[in-house]
């Protein structure tokens, strides 16, 4: 017990020159942040060695403990540092399993890339932010611009009444009328765009909505690797 107490008052006096010290001062020779991670780590290495000691029959037992607790803080540290490898697989493996989910990466440069992976279908499809409301989208580079179906443009709230028919286009279902409008904001992960020109099709002539040249030509590239698209912004 009296130990304990101690330990706690020695953990309690660094505690304490810790709050008190300025940013960049030195304690005990350690800068402020390396020292802050020694106080943290001082109560789990106290703790492994109190159930090391409290579990101890002979040398070969003691040994055998050491070495499993050292294997089990080299594997949290192997996961710690490499956390972001790790993710970058989970979102890889969610992106090929979940259609229209899209990966981010950073490139050696500091910039954002989306990796799209294709479908069954052969195609590419994203799942994109209008004017902050998602629609899936397929990814055409024959669409000169981004094109709403109508019933997509309804549903994220465009105001269809006062909408102008004027542009003619073609669609799968043939030629067919759209009505030429603005969007706030299209945003594919983290690459956004402000006042992108966009369409809306007559109801019941496009049956999904495409990611159009309007905005894909805003891109620095547009890569196609095997099953993937990448979009660099």
């Amino acid at each position: 017990m009296i130990r304990l107490t101690v330990l706690l008052v020695v953990i309690g006096i660094c505690l304490a020159a810790l709050i008190l010290s300025n940013d960049g001062s030195r304690i005990l020779g350690l800068q402020s942040d390396d020292f802050g991670r020694f106080v943290y780590l001082l109560p789990i290495a106290l703790m492994l060695s109190a159930g090391i000691w409290g579990s101890r029959r002979s040398v070969g037992e003691t040994m055998r403990q050491m070495m499993i607790w050292l294997v089990i803080i080299l594997a949290l540290v192997t996961v710690y540092l490499y956390r972001q490898e790790a993710l970058g697989v989970g979102n890889r493996l969610l992106a090929g399993l979940v259609p229209g989910r899209a990966v981010v990466v950073t490139t050696s440069e500091g910039g954002n890339e989306v990796i799209l992976h294709k479908l069954l279908n052969g195609h590419f499809e994203a799942d994109v932010n209008v004017n902050g409301r998602k629609v899936e989208m397929l990814v055409d580079t024959g669409a000169s611009m981004v094109a709403l179906s109508h019933e997509d443009a309804e549903r994220i709230g465009i105001d269809l009444t006062g909408l102008t028919y004027s542009m003619t286009v073609m669609t799968a279902n043939g030629r067919s009328r759209a009505a030429p409008i603005t969007l706030d904001q299209v945003a594919i992960g983290p690459i956004v765009r402000n006042n992108v020109a966009a369409s809306v099709a007559e109801d019941g002539r496009l049956d999904q909505s495409l990611l159009g040249m309007s905005f894909l030509e805003t891109l620095d590239s547009m890569q196609m690797q095997t099953d993937e698209l990448r979009l660099r912004d």
